[in-house]
């Protein structure tokens, strides 16, 4: 493949990797599936799970922070990206820098996904079993339908 083609492929998956992360982020807290109201509007995942006011008032001090962590991570993956992408396109590209690079990016998603779990755990306790059944449904579902980036990236056209 000539160098153009190798450019376009990295701008998709990176695309694709932030499009991916926002996917993740809306599903788990709007839920496009979701049911309507009366009026048409989705139903908010607190509303779904049938959440108590101090349940409610817990869940959303939780997310706050939640929300705040990611973007923040999210920010900085972006950033490193950046510089990987830049430093692959360079004339020269220093080898043990895309390395290094790479490492802090795995790094960073490493937090990222420990950040989702710690998320997940504290959610869970926060909920009823009804609702951690209803939790867990709606966050299994979202998988089972969502192609992944390297399968959208692979697919024949």
């Amino acid at each position: 493949m000539n160098r153009n083609t190798w450019k376009w492929l990295l701008a998709v998956s990176v695309s694709l990797n932030l499009g991916f992360a926002a996917t993740v982020l809306y599903k788990h807290f709007r839920m496009p599936s979701v049911p309507l109201s009366i009026q048409g509007k989705p139903i908010s995942l607190p509303d779904q799970l049938q959440l108590t006011g101090e349940q409610r008032s817990r869940w959303h001090q939780m997310e706050l922070g939640f929300i705040a962590d990611l973007g923040a991570n999210w920010h900085e993956i972006e950033r490193r990206r950046e510089v990987l992408i830049r430093q692959i396109f360079l004339t020269q590209p220093d080898r043990e820098k895309i390395d290094a690079e790479q490492a802090k990016i795995a790094a960073l998603q490493e937090a990222q996904q420990r950040r989702v779990i710690t998320q997940l755990l504290g959610e869970r306790e926060l909920l009823d079993q009804r609702q951690r059944a209803m939790l867990m449904a709606l966050l299994l579902s979202h998988y089972e339908n969502e192609a992944t980036k390297e399968e959208l990236l692979h697919r024949n056209q």
